[in-house]
């Protein structure tokens, strides 16, 4: 078993054709065959089938590909951080982010360690956090910045960056300030924006009104933070949302701030990396930012 047969896998299972593996590899399609060869007789099993002129992955390949997938990955990220080692000035960094601190806390992060380093380039992938999480563990991104309620496992390690409460938020007339004791049914008897069904925000909601044994009344549901604040700006809609995200506003008294009756989960941003993934010198500096920028937040939320 050797790199080039692991490649041949993953590519296979991407593309279902020798002849675009091939291509993709600068090698003959023979020598694909014969590395497919070679590795079924090497692990005494069928790996690959044919259907319809393409070929597949048997239930034994998927399970190799598994592997392979981080096999191929790691071995990307060993040469690129060995050449990119003794540099600061020089590299990539792969990097996702939740909506929340993709949106309100890295611009800034990334403008300060730009200026800072301009020859390093910076790729980032904006996903829901549980998203970003599979990517930090099939080792496709360096680091996460996610908001998210406490986590473990994974094979991850999480540092918070700061404290990122989940709020009610509605316009400044809204009837709900004037309530002297908020309730959960008062909530959900009133025009509700929702989130997404893959975002953090959203699961702690279902978890919510699952603990309090509620529904809600025809809601709207929204995949944009943005979206979502437009509609509660109207007036009529209220929403949860993290704190960070409407700091803004509520500052510009735009949108009025609440506390959720009956909410007793806790939510941080985490800077977040594989722990099997060595840390280029790159990541560790953007760390350092990130902390620095955290702790500003902090205070200021």
């Amino acid at each position: 078993m050797n790199l080039m047969k692991l490649q041949i896998v993953e590519l296979i299972d991407r593309h279902h054709h020798m002849t675009s593996v091939a291509e993709i590899l600068g090698i003959k399609q023979p020598t694909v065959t014969f590395h497919m060869k070679s590795l079924e007789e090497e692990l005494q099993v069928r790996l690959f089938e044919s259907r319809s002129g393409k070929t597949f992955l048997t239930e034994a390949g998927q399970a190799l590909l598994h592997y392979a997938v981080k096999i191929n990955s790691l071995a990307r990220e060993s040469e690129r951080v060995v050449r990119e080692y003794d540099s600061l000035y020089r590299g990539t960094l792969h990097i996702g982010a939740s909506y929340v601190p993709a949106t309100y806390l890295l611009p800034a992060i990334l403008n300060t360690f730009s200026r800072e380093f301009p020859g390093i380039r910076i790729s980032l992938s904006v996903k829901p956090s549980p998203v970003i999480r599979d990517m930090l563990v099939r080792h496709q991104i360096d680091m996460g910045i996610i908001s998210s309620e406490p986590f473990t496992g994974f094979g991850l390690q999480a540092e918070s960056l700061c404290k990122d409460d989940l709020t009610l938020i509605c316009s400044p007339g809204h009837p709900l300030i004037q309530s002297d004791m908020l309730q959960p049914e008062h909530i959900v008897r009133t025009p509700f924006a929702l989130h997404g069904s893959e975002s953090s925000t959203r699961q702690l909601t279902d978890l919510w009104l699952q603990q309090h044994s509620l529904h809600m009344r025809s809601p709207v549901e929204l995949d944009s933070l943005e979206a979502i604040k437009q509609l509660v700006l109207l007036g009529d809609h209220v929403s949860f949302m993290s704190r960070m995200a409407v700091q803004r506003e509520r500052l510009q008294g735009l949108l009025h701030v609440l506390p959720i009756p009956g909410h007793r989960a806790s939510r941080h941003i985490y800077s977040v990396h594989n722990q099997d993934r060595l840390p280029s010198v790159q990541i560790h500096r953007f760390q350092e930012v990130l902390r620095e920028m955290g702790k500003q937040l902090e205070q200021a939320l």
